[in-house]
């Protein structure tokens, strides 16, 4: 009898610590926005990482395909949603989008948080798998960033986030768009003071 009771007290505290060790490594969360299992291209994913911790999800709303409503400390995607208006996306974002006169007194802030809340729904977007239209208004978007940091003087080390090479990247993901369009993107291409 005292045979048995030491073996059930033994198997019982087996039983416990094999409860208390996981059976797998849970998944680290990652930012509220990518809501889907495809794999994110390198520099997309280090954009999303870098976003996580400022930008958040009401996932009781919905803005494209599945992604939440993003929001910045005090934008957020739904009120900026090019899907949401029936203009092409680089009209809407000429009108916008658009920057003060002169260029320097633009609000930088507010264009990179804009920039910031389509690049969290590009992301989003690219999880699932989704249409990625999204790249003609925040390429624009990221154009008119770096117009303004030039505007104001400050520099740009990334060649990829330099106004020219921005300028070909708004036109060559909107090729489809009409002529006059891509005609006004060059020309704010040129328009740095």
């Amino acid at each position: 009898m005292h045979t048995s009771s030491v073996s059930l007290l033994c198997f019982s505290m087996l039983v416990s610590q094999a409860l208390s060790i996981p059976l797998f490594t849970p998944r680290q969360p990652g930012p509220c926005f990518i809501i889907g299992d495809t794999a994110l291209p390198a520099e997309t994913q280090e954009a999303a990482d870098a976003l996580a911790s400022s930008i958040t999800c009401d996932t009781s709303r919905k803005t494209i395909g599945n992604v939440p409503d993003v929001s910045t400390s005090t934008q957020s995607f739904s009120n900026v949603n090019f899907a949401a208006s029936s203009s092409t996306p680089l009209q809407f974002a000429l009108d916008s989008f658009k920057t003060s006169t002169p260029l320097s007194s633009s609000n930088l802030r507010n264009f990179q948080q804009q920039l910031d809340l389509y690049t969290a729904t590009e992301a989003g977007i690219r999880s699932e798998g989704g249409n990625l239209s999204i790249k003609i208004p925040k390429f624009f978007l990221a154009m008119q960033v770096a117009r303004i940091k030039t505007a104001q003087g400050i520099d740009i080390t990334d060649p990829g986030q330099t106004v020219e090479h921005l300028v070909g990247k708004v036109l060559s993901n909107a090729k489809g768009e009409d002529h006059a369009l891509l005609d006004q993107v060059t020309a704010l291409g040129t328009q740095l003071d």
